[in-house]
Formats: structure tokens, C-alpha cells, sequence
């Protein structure tokens, strides 16, 4: 027996303003249906300054030009956003770059066939990396019931591997295709933007690391990605950016680009829409919702919404998911089969 629960924001307590969901004691809705963290935003408005532009990336660009034999090494998993950021470097910039793409053993296919597609139109070489060593960390949070969020965990471990290939290859600047969305920067104060959202998934994930390091494969597992970026500057200075910090593109625009250009494809099935991730991507949306009713792509789409880059009609659009219909019931199925655990474990 199946047992799938039917994800809808209209039945959530949301906030009026952004999408997140009332989830105490880290967000709390007011009177007026307004979160704590856009009130929280509101106050440190004057704070803030976002805006980063093309000269600052050009500069930081010139100053790693030309180091060795890559100017930057492009983290690419074959969406819109990683792509662009490929196509930037190699054509509008005119970097020698070095693709890099990771798989865990969960990478979509059609994704895949993207980088592909780039890599050989762009004449630029390319880094696969295959490992199924996070697999049996994925199957624990499982297993362990634990509402740490898989995503941030993957994180993680990606940007350590990928801290070791620019040190391995004496690269100084890596270069992802994080959206604006994803900029969090510290404030005045010292504490992050997004301090509040992340509060309870912060702790979950600590909690779960802990345990795990209990596990000998993953005994040196990081706590955060502060450990994992001090563990990298030890052994290699490296600089992490993406062109999408400095650019006031449209990601519609630059989709059209790459695929004239590139020949990139939208992936068949993705969430949020119009985006392109991988399939462990909707067990752990499928989590999220379940412990917190929000996920990360909320997070992010919350602060574009405040800072008035996004609708919170385009947000509440792209964020719907019925993991009751197919092809998401199916996808879901398989990743979980593929962890050796059932739904019965996730219910």
C-alpha cells in the first residue's frame, strides 16, 4: 500500500506577503498574515545592498584570468542557470574553464545529456564525477526518520569534491549557477539573512550529523558549510561566485540563449517549475514539506519576492507539487526503491 500525502499551499497557513508557511517557533505568522521574516526584512532593509554589478564580476574575473592552465573551473549540472553560466564564461568572458559535474548516483538523464551537448559545442573540457558514497547517508535520514533536509546535506558534500578538483587542478575561482535567490550575505549585525527559515533545518542537519559521523564511512562528515569552506581555504585559496550575483538577466532570456546556442533541453519533469534537478530532489522536497511546509527553493523564492525580482503569483506557480499524480508519484517510488527503504518509511 502507497501512502502519498497531497502537498497544497492553499491548504497551508502561508504568508501573505512571501511563500512561506507558518511553522513555529521559526516562522510565525501576525495578525495581518504577514511572516516574522519579511517583518524581520522590512527592519533591515537599510541594511542590505544586493546590488552587485557586471564590472565587480569582470574585475574578479581579470584578476584569475590567465593563473593556469583553467581560468575557473564551472560547476554544470545541465540546468538553465549552470549552463548560462558555462556559455558566460567561455563566450562572453572568453575563460578557459573546466566543466564539473558530480553524480550521486540520482542525476537526471536528460540533465545530463545537456552538459554534454555544451561541453562539445563550447569546445571545452569536462570533469564527470561518479560516486555512491552519499547513498547510504541518504537511506539513514530515511531510516532514522530525521527532518534533516537532504538537500543542504548533498550540498555539502559536493562542494567539498568540488574544493578538492580546483585545488587538485590549482584553479582559484570556481563558478556556480546559484541564482540571486540563493546570495545570502551577512548583514551589519553578522548573522544571515536567512537565519530565521533555515533555524529548525540548521539544527535537524547538526542533529543528523552527529549521528551519522557514528557511521566509520562518514566520521569526517562536515557539521555546515562553513566547516566545509574552512577545511577547503586550509588547503587552497579558492574564490566561489556565480555570474547570476552580477547580471540583471532574465533567466528567460538567457534559457532562449543557450538553447539556440546550445542546443539545451528543459528536462521533462522538474521542480520547482522550469528548473532542472535531480531526482533525489523530490524526496527531499517531499520531506520538507512534510516537517516544515516549505522547502529551500521557498527560501529563496521569498527573498526574490521581497526584494520585488519575483511574484508571489509566479513563486506560488512554479512551488505547486501533487506528489499523488505522475510522473512525481512514479519518481518518488523509484528514489526511495533505489535507497532500499518503502513509502511505509516516509508516511
Amino acid at each position: 500500500m502507497l501512502y502519498i500525502i497531497t502537498f497544497l499551499t492553499k491548504n497551508m497557513q502561508q504568508c501573505k506577503k512571501c511563500v512561506l508557511a507558518e511553522h513555529k517557533p521559526d516562522i510565525w505568522l501576525n495578525d495581518k498574515g504577514i511572516c516574522n521574516a519579511c517583518i524581520d526584512f522590512e527592519k533591515r532593509k537599510s541594511e542590505e545592498n544586493n546590488i552587485l554589478l557586471e564590472s565587480e564580476l569582470i574585475k574578479i574575473l581579470n584578476k584569475y584570468r590567465g593563473k593556469g592552465k583553467y581560468d575557473c573551473l564551472v560547476m554544470c549540472s545541465g540546468g538553465k542557470d549552470s549552463t548560462s553560466s558555462l556559455y558566460y564564461m567561455k563566450k562572453r568572458y572568453k575563460l578557459n574553464p573546466l566543466a564539473f559535474t558530480f553524480e550521486h548516483g540520482f542525476e537526471n538523464e536528460e540533465a545530463i545529456a545537456n552538459v554534454k551537448r555544451a561541453v562539445s559545442i563550447l569546445n571545452v573540457d569536462w570533469l564527470y564525477f561518479e560516486s555512491t558514497f552519499m547513498k547510504d547517508l541518504f537511506a539513514e535520514i530515511i531510516k532514522t526518520k530525521s527532518k534533516a533536509p537532504v538537500c543542504p546535506l548533498c550540498s555539502m558534500w559536493y562542494m567539498g569534491v568540488t574544493y578538492e578538483i580546483a585545488a587538485h587542478y590549482n584553479i582559484p575561482l570556481i563558478i556556480a549557477g546559484w541564482t540571486r535567490g540563493q546570495l545570502i550575505k551577512e548583514s551589519a549585525g553578522g548573522r544571515l539573512a536567512s537565519e530565521l527559515e533555515f533555524m529548525s533545518m540548521t539544527k535537524a542537519v547538526t542533529d543528523f550529523v552527529k549521528h551519522i559521523r557514528k557511521i566509520p564511512k562518514y566520521k569526517d562528515f562536515p557539521e555546515s558549510m562553513k566547516e566545509v569552506t574552512d577545511r577547503a581555504r586550509k588547503k587552497h585559496k579558492t574564490t566561489v561566485i556565480s555570474p547570476h550575483w552580477f547580471l540583471n538577466d532574465d533567466p528567460e532570456d538567457y534559457q532562449k540563449l543557450i538553447k539556440k546556442e546550445l542546443e539545451w533541453k528543459p528536462t521533462e519533469v522538474s521542480y520547482p517549475k522550469n528548473s532542472t534537478n535531480c531526482y533525489l530532489n523530490f524526496l527531499g522536497v517531499y520531506l520538507s514539506m512534510k516537517y516544515y511546509g516549505f522547502t529551500h527553493y521557498h527560501i529563496e523564492m521569498a527573498k526574490l519576492i521581497r526584494s520585488g525580482e519575483l511574484s508571489r503569483e509566479e513563486a506560488l506557480r512554479d512551488l505547486e507539487i501533487n506528489f499523488d499524480e505522475k510522473p512525481m508519484k512514479s519518481i518518488l517510488e523509484s528514489v526511495i526503491k533505489k535507497l532500499g527503504c518503502s513509502f511505509e518509511d516516509i508516511a
